[in-house]
Formats: C-alpha cells, sequence, structure tokens
C-alpha cells in the first residue's frame, strides 16, 4: 500500500532544526567569531552542510559573516532576546511561586516594587484562614522604612542616597514601633544586607510582623521584594528558606543566573 505524504515521517525537517540548534550553540560558546573549519569540527557536521544551514541563518540575520569563512551570533537573536525581556512581568513569574509558598505556610504572600520613597502591593495570595486583621489590598503602598521590603530597596542603595531619603521623609513612624531615628534604621539595613532578608517588627501595623527577600532581574538589579506577613505571634523564622527559595524561583525566571546564600547576596559580591 502507498504511503500519503501525510504518513511520511518529518525527519528531514526535524534534522535541519537539531543541526542548527547545534550551529547555534556553538557560536554561543565564544565573544569571536569562529572558523567554518572549528564549526564543523565541533559539531560533526560535514562543512558543505555546515556552510549551508549558516548561510541561511545569514540571510535571517540570525548569524554574522564578519568575514569569509568565520561566523557569530546575528543581531537578530538580540532583537528577539529583548522582545521576550519586555514581555516579561515580575507579577506574572511570581504567581505561581506565590500560590505555592502560600500553600506551605497558609499567611498571606505579598508581591510588591518600589515606585520613589513607597512601596507598592502589586500582587498578594491569602486566605481567611490566615487570621489577618489586616491584608494590604493590591494598589496600596507604604513607607520603604517602615517595611520589610521597603528596607530591602534602601539596603540596596547607597549610604547617602538613605540619608537623602531620611531627610526628604523625616522618617515618620505609625506605630511604636516604627523605626523613626537614621541611626537605628541604618543599623537595621546593614542586616538586610548581610542577611538578605529584611523585617518589619510590628513597624507598619500593630500586631502584624513581616519578612521580605528581593527578586532580581537579569541584570541581578532588585526589581520587587516578595514577603510573608503574619499576625505577630505566629511568624516564624522557619519560613525564611522557604521565602528565599520562592524569590529565587521568581528571579531565575526573569533571567537572575546568579546564586546566592541569600537573596541580597548580588549586592555582597565583590
Amino acid at each position: 500500500m502507498k504511503k500519503s505524504p501525510a504518513d511520511t515521517p518529518q525527519k528531514p525537517s526535524v534534522q535541519v532544526l537539531e543541526r542548527m540548534f547545534q550551529l547555534i550553540d556553538v557560536l554561543a560558546s565564544r565573544e569571536e567569531a569562529i572558523s567554518l573549519k572549528e564549526i564543523s569540527e565541533k559539531t560533526g557536521l560535514h562543512p558543505s552542510t555546515a556552510h549551508r544551514i549558516l548561510n541561511d541563518l545569514t540571510i535571517g540575520r540570525f548569524v554574522d559573516r564578519p568575514e569569509a569563512g568565520s561566523y557569530r551570533l546575528g543581531m537578530r537573536l538580540l532583537e528577539l532576546g529583548n522582545l521576550v525581556k519586555a514581555r516579561l512581568s515580575v507579577r506574572d513569574a511570581a504567581l505561581a511561586p506565590m500560590r505555592q509558598l502560600h500553600k506551605l505556610i497558609q499567611q498571606p504572600v505579598n508581591l510588591s516594587v518600589r515606585q520613589g520613597d513607597e512601596i507598592v502591593y502589586i500582587e498578594r495570595a491569602y486566605s481567611e484562614r490566615s487570621g489577618m486583621q489586616v491584608v494590604r489590598a493590591i494598589g496600596g503602598h507604604a513607607p520603604l522604612h517602615l517595611t520589610s521590603t521597603g528596607k530591602l530597596f534602601l539596603a540596596a542603595d547607597d549610604p547617602q542616597r538613605v540619608r537623602a531619603y531620611a531627610t526628604r521623609t523625616g522618617l515618620p513612624g505609625h506605630t511604636r514601633n516604627s523605626i523613626t531615628q537614621l541611626a537605628l534604621l541604618e543599623r537595621e539595613l546593614g542586616r538586610a544586607h548581610q542577611h538578605g532578608i529584611a523585617h518589619d517588627n510590628e513597624e507598619l501595623e500593630l500586631g502584624v510582623r513581616c519578612m521580605a527577600a528581593g527578586v532580581f532581574d537579569d541584570q541581578g538589579q532588585l526589581v520587587a521584594g516578595l514577603s510573608i506577613s503574619a499576625p505577630a505571634d505566629r511568624l516564624d523564622e522557619g519560613w525564611q528558606p522557604k521565602l528565599q527559595s520562592a524569590a529565587q524561583e521568581i528571579s531565575r525566571a526573569l533571567g537572575f543566573t546568579g546564586t546566592s546564600r541569600g537573596a541580597l547576596a548580588p549586592l555582597l559580591s565583590p
């Protein structure tokens, strides 16, 4: 019985794709242009086969040919990479890890970003069973120095910027536990910088304590904070590894490739 075209295996097309990815991987392994001979040796492809595929990739600007017989990655890959980066959303990347963390600890989990001298809550995962009297609404904001995530952002600033923040805002307090003196704030930021975790000990709301870990982008910049809120007598320091693991998962989704002892480790690296 004669096979129809639909029954014919599509091996040639798949093979071409596999070879194309092989070539791109080899080009990505070096900063400088690579000769066709070396590319052929590294991929195991015949020079004529490698040349044919590279020529097609060059037409599409996925590969550049700076001079005859040598190749490097092309600008089209950078353009596509920038498109992917632009479409990455911290909130979208955080949703699943936040829900998983909430499932593990049964307390509210918040995602917030810096906006000037405040943090703004952009996502949360919580349930009524948490027993929390206060749950910050999405879009709510609070002073940097009174929140765990805000302290992470201040800890990422240089001392001059922290002092400027203190002068500009006056470090107003919301509760009897609020830090309203620069020296005490600097000491607190030093601890956050050292350990990669920041705390709010009933400084924004009486009866509510929080801990936060940083979320970093592909450039190693602090772009958000992931925090756990809990009644003051229920916050468990044993949650810290789970919090940091969730923050690192979000960071990896944003392209961060660093390894860290703690969420602020990129700031501590030489």
